[in-house]
């Protein structure tokens, strides 16, 4: 029963999220925060300009969220796959130890990496 309610409770707060980044664009409105990195330091965080993306991808406005945060954007699908393995680790657990290897977790961390320091050395 707990993990039924549970389920509900995140449905419909994700209901709730997507129609916020739906109706209401983050540059313009005060309910979404900054990002506090952005704030201290102003340097872009590898996530900055996620919510914007958000936004424009709701509205299918791909050019302005590829503008706002190109690495987010590439990386979708492979949060969808990841997201798949996750769900289908006990039926699929090749798929999932693979995605979750010491590899393929470093090499995407030196990926991240290189987008902060690209995105903040060249201003994208």
């Amino acid at each position: 029963m707990k993990k039924y309610i549970f389920t509900i409770i995140l449905l419909v707060a994700t209901v709730v999220a997507i129609a916020a980044y739906l109706l209401f664009d983050p540059m313009q409105s005060a309910l979404f925060p900054r990002c506090p990195f952005l704030v201290l330091t102003g340097l872009k965080c590898p996530g900055c300009g996620s919510q914007r993306v958000i936004h424009s991808l709701l509205n299918g406005d791909i050019a302005a969220a590829w503008h706002y945060n190109a690495f987010m954007v590439a990386a979708l699908p492979i949060v969808v796959l990841y997201s798949y393995a996750e769900l289908t680790r006990t039926r699929r657990p090749a798929l999932y130890n693979r995605l979750n290897s010491p590899s393929v977790i470093w090499t995407i961390f030196a990926i991240v990496v290189l987008w902060w320091l690209l995105r903040n050395i060249f201003n994208w």
